[in-house]
């Protein structure tokens, strides 16, 4: 065999692998991008009640507040890497279509208020409860907004997450082999969850301040 035959014997047997975990394009972005928002749900329902309950769960907020730093990092990746290919003309995303219209109009505004309500959360946390006068405000409002926005995005996607947590977390899923990529989509979704839980237990000795002076949540206007 020659050294030309040998590189493409080897391009052959690389190429089911590299499909396992890069493969599925379009409809593999789209199963990444469904199950990621399946995990953000559940995990800002999570927020949802720490806000109604902040003082005793202020460390349950704090927590998963770090640990959606991965999916949501995650998911804004997904959505734009599929921004990018559409409008940079790939002939797959380009026959897909572009993305619906109204995730295209409240793109920026979700881009915009995700760094503005992590970025204030991530320096509340760090700084301390001495900064609360000017920080917290800004993270309480951007909240809010982003949340909006968030939502408005998940629910666009809602009715594809059955299909995608099918597909690509059952055996009947697996069994069908219908969307390459299936093994670099688990890969990465596990990646993100995990990598927002390492952060999240590496940061919580800076919860401390904070447990320490809960109750400034209920007197701070």
């Amino acid at each position: 065999m020659t050294v030309e035959e040998q590189q493409i014997y080897t391009r052959r047997q690389l190429a089911p692998r590299a499909a396992r975990l890069t493969g599925g394009g379009p409809s593999g972005n789209e199963l990444l991008t469904s199950a990621t928002g399946a995990v953000l749900i559940v995990l800002l329902a999570v927020i949802g009640v720490t806000i109604l309950q902040l003082r005793p769960l202020l460390s349950v907020h704090l927590f998963v507040g770090m640990l959606l730093l991965g999916p949501v990092t995650l998911k804004l990746a997904s959505t734009g890497y599929r921004f990018v290919r559409y409008y940079t003309r790939d002939p797959a995303y380009t026959l897909k279509g572009p993305p619906p219209t109204g995730l295209r109009l409240i793109a920026p505004m979700v881009v915009l208020s995700t760094v503005v309500v992590f970025a204030s959360g991530v320096a509340l946390l760090f700084v301390g409860p001495q900064s609360r006068g000017t920080l917290l405000p800004i993270h309480k409002a951007s909240f809010i907004i982003w949340l909006a926005f968030m939502a408005l995005h998940v629910l666009a996607h809602l009715p594809s997450i059955p299909h995608a947590l099918r597909s690509d977390y059952t055996p009947a899923g697996e069994l069908s082999g219908d969307v390459s990529g299936r093994a670099g989509r688990r890969l990465a979704l596990g990646g993100a969850l995990v990598g927002g839980c390492v952060l999240a237990i590496v940061v919580i000795p800076e919860f401390g301040p904070w447990l320490n002076n809960s109750a400034i949540f209920h007197h701070h206007h």
